[in-house]
């Protein structure tokens, strides 16, 4: 994915938007490679992100908390002050958030195919994918 040539930037899914990739552990690595941070955020009680992010192995950077998803963004945005500040969304409520709260907005469709990411239903990842590069997961 083209991060516009900088790889200070911070990089937020909407939960739904996560939730539309076939492989989210796989996009999460995959990011990282050129975001300094990156996260997910949404409006659902803190343990259904925690048990989605758990399932699928993301380690993420920051999530939103019980909070909305604009309070969210603005927090994100005050603790990590990067170039760039990128929100993956799924509709144009998103677009508006995004625009509300001063990041750019990325359709999760377009960033799919910019990243040569599959949509469709999350798989769960297979056993060994990476994980003695995890020292966060019990």
């Amino acid at each position: 994915m083209d991060s516009g040539g900088s790889s200070d930037m911070t990089l937020a899914f909407d939960l739904d938007a996560l939730k539309a990739l076939a492989y989210p552990d796989r996009v999460f690595q995959d990011a990282r490679k050129w975001s300094e941070y990156v996260g997910v955020v949404s409006e659902q009680p803190t343990y259904v992100v925690t048990n989605f992010t758990r399932k699928h192995r993301i380690r993420q950077d920051f999530f939103s908390g019980p909070r909305s998803r604009a309070e969210s963004l603005e927090n994100v945005a005050q603790q990590f002050g990067t170039e760039r500040h990128v929100f993956v969304g799924s509709d144009d409520e998103d677009a508006e958030l995004a625009e509300e709260v001063g990041w750019e907005y990325l359709p999760v469709t377009d960033a799919a195919e910019a990243a040569d990411w599959e949509l469709g239903e999350p798989e769960a990842p297979e056993e060994d994918a990476g994980d003695d590069e995890r020292d966060d997961w019990p």
